[in-house]
């Protein structure tokens, strides 16, 4: 009787722990490094912010091949060896069935590294150095605009307004690098005078003699190549330093609505270069913001939508494959043409996006404002004299 009560309770656990094996294998896990502390952490949580929803909007409208999608990330600090180190976790102990990249270039230059080795395909979501789609790698894939052609738009409105002269600053890094080299090429092409190009530390918030040495070159427009932490300084010193240009473009740090909480009305009129705003009228993007900001209580910014978009990238090709396959969905995110929040998918070669155009917000009245290209406009821009 002892061993009969025995092998009962015995095939009763069982019972319950078969369920729940088969639940485990009923997963598809996404693996990726989130930025949640150091220097990139406002634009990477809104970017695994991102991440997270476009998860949950898929598991709530059913599955992804039969099966729920379970993001596994770690934090990588900001730093590109610990999100080097993680993606290997990721590939190797915790046996992630897709690849999402880290944000930044920097990082996800790191990242791509591993994933290559794996020969593992991975979506980039916040990366646009024109460095990583140029080691003639076959498994990273982009979704944002290249850096060299990120001020496009703005080259052309200086040119519009006859603002001649260019003062470009950029942070010792690969990003903000190709958007120097970008505007200069472009600058030459439009007969425009680059007055003013100057490097900084990449962690540097110390503008005081940058900005007295800029300020004497008279430029009708400066543009920088920053990040968050840095845009918010430099602003502070110009005004500071009664630096008085006609037009403030930055990358990064205008499009997060933290810019605006940290400077206040010193955010009035300065301009940003973005890849989305909920105002661009792009497929989804009022009911994005609208249940992003009953989620989190801030409105998303265009880093939100790069973890977004990247899975629905991703999500597009696994769909198409009709497997997880690495070398079925590899093909796909080389050949496929998409739409996605962010906008048109679709890559060269090499894996660099194509189809994608950068647009430019003002803040205007404490909000930011879509003023380019015209034709999509909200608001009209304003010169700041």
């Amino acid at each position: 009787m002892k061993v009969f009560s025995f092998l009962a309770r015995l095939a009763a656990i069982l019972c319950l722990l078969v369920p729940q094996a088969v639940q485990a294998d009923d997963v598809v896990k996404v693996g990726v490094t989130v930025s949640l502390t150091g220097k990139y952490n406002e634009p990477g949580l809104e970017q695994h912010r991102g991440i997270q929803m476009w998860a949950s909007d898929l598991n709530a409208r059913g599955a992804l091949l039969g099966k729920r999608v379970r993001v596994v990330y770690y934090d990588d600090e900001s730093d590109r060896g610990t999100s080097a180190r993680l993606y290997q976790r990721l590939i190797t102990e915790d046996k992630v069935d897709l690849l999402i990249g880290p944000y930044s270039s920097g990082l996800t230059l790191s990242a791509s590294e591993v994933a290559e080795q794996h020969d593992f395909p991975m979506v980039a979501a916040g990366a646009a150095s024109d460095e990583i789609w140029e080691r003639g790698y076959r498994n990273i894939f982009g979704i944002e605009t290249p850096s060299t052609r990120y001020m496009e738009p703005v080259v052309e409105f200086a040119k519009e307004q006859g603002l001649k002269n260019i003062a470009i600053f950029y942070a010792d890094n690969e990003f903000p690098h190709e958007v120097a080299a970008g505007v200069r090429s472009q600058a030459a092409t439009a007969g425009l005078n680059i007055v003013f190009d100057e490097e900084y530390p990449r962690d540097s918030t110390d503008f005081v003699t940058l900005v007295e040495r800029m300020g004497a070159s008279k430029p009708d427009i400066v543009i920088g190549g920053t990040y968050f932490d840095d845009s918010v300084a430099f602003v502070r010193q110009a005004k500071k330093s009664n630096l008085q240009p006609k037009a403030f473009v930055f990358t990064v740090g205008p499009a997060l609505t933290q810019f605006g909480d940290a400077l206040g009305a010193d955010a009035e009129g300065i301009m940003g270069v973005v890849q989305w705003l909920r105002s661009d009228r792009m497929p989804a993007g009022y009911d994005f913001s609208y249940r992003y900001e009953r989620k989190y209580g801030r409105n998303a910014g265009h880093h939100a939508a790069y973890g977004y978009s990247a899975g629905q990238v991703l999500e597009a090709a696994v769909r198409l494959a009709g497997s997880l396959d690495k070398d079925s969905i590899r093909e796909q995110l080389g050949e496929m043409k998409f739409r996605s929040l962010l906008g048109h998918y679709r890559v060269d070669e090499t894996g660099k996006q194509v189809a994608n155009k950068t647009t430019v917000l003002q803040w205007q009245e404490g909000h930011r404002r879509l003023i380019l290209p015209e034709q999509m406009a909200e608001r009209p821009f304003r010169l700041l004299r």
